[in-house]
């Protein structure tokens, strides 16, 4: 089997992750592949802890991705493998990992078991983002200023300063309307436990095929969450004269949004093929993440 190895390269408890995975894959006769991240880990004395080929280009080849960290890492690492049609496999060295599914004591176990063909693969909503342009002067570029791949949220927002900013919002053809808001988060179901749940917007279970747009800090109170089909097309207008908007997806990268733009996010046709053990339950991780309504695990 071949594995693609993509960490977080300052999570401490990495390296011990990465000599387990090499004792594992010599035993599973998995053949791994290096993201740069990885490759670039060092023991203290300045050698690799973890050799072997670079992730080969559009991940060809490639049974699965292994991905070493948090949810940070997991959606880092699913940004590349969703295009090219490769399963994700998170394993948790972080605190809440909603996405992975692996405890780093159950690395070895939880490949093993998805060698046997003992895990549940969930094909999870993704998200195209543009930033549309039409004061741009290079008509080459109006259509497409910006444009990313989503798995959690596309978030338009103010930056740095405090300031509330105009937007103006459709779904599809119809206009929702016009407010103030620090911002909004668009997310899928798989991102509704994120920024957008923070934002209050709702829990979605991740098999739903819903997009949930979710204002932050509206000025107007009777602003609320707006929760749509997953074919929908969301479009947002920047009408305040300011600069220094933003827009960022799954919070890790990037593009400026001008006065007069659209931000078009759609469904993308790639999902991410996110791989779980079939134990892990979307309200059993909902219970132990987040003690949800303070339920405690059954003594039984």
């Amino acid at each position: 089997m071949r594995v693609g190895v993509h960490g977080h390269p300052e999570h401490a408890t990495l390296p011990d992750a990465l000599r387990k995975l090499e004792s594992c894959a010599n035993r599973l006769g998995l053949e791994l592949f290096l993201s740069e991240e990885i490759a670039g880990c060092q023991d203290g004395d300045g050698r690799p802890i973890l050799e072997g080929p670079a992730i080969p280009e559009n991940f060809e080849g490639l049974d699965v991705l292994l991905t070493l960290g948090g949810d940070g890492t997991l959606l880092h690492g699913a940004r590349a493998a969703g295009p090219n049609d490769v399963p994700v496999l998170g394993c948790n060295l972080g605190h809440l990992g909603f996405l992975t599914t692996a405890p780093a004591g159950e690395l070895c176990r939880v490949l093993e078991r998805f060698q046997a063909g003992e895990t549940v693969e969930e094909k999870r909503l993704t998200l195209d983002v543009t930033v549309e342009r039409p004061s741009e002067p290079d008509e080459s570029k109006r259509g497409r200023a910006w444009n990313g791949y989503v798995l959690n949220d596309a978030v338009v927002h103010k930056g740095g300063f405090a300031r509330l900013i105009r937007l103006r919002v459709w779904v599809d053809d119809v206009e929702i309307g016009q407010y103030s808001a620090d911002g909004i988060v668009v997310a899928t179901a798989t991102g509704s436990t994120a920024y957008s749940l923070s934002a209050g917007g709702p829990i979605l279970v991740p098999e739903m095929d819903a997009i949930v747009a979710s204002p932050i800090c509206p000025h107007t109170l009777a602003v609320r969450p707006v929760v749509v089909p997953g074919d929908s097309v969301i479009t947002i207008e920047l009408t305040s004269d300011v600069g220094g908007i933003l827009v960022t997806v799954d919070g890790q990268a990037g593009g400026t949004v001008a006065p007069g733009d659209r931000v078009r996010v759609a469904r993308s046709p790639h999902p991410v093929r996110l791989v779980r053990l079939p134990e892990d339950n979307f309200f059993k991780v909902l219970r132990r993440k987040l003690r949800w309504g303070d339920v405690r695990p059954s003594r039984r």
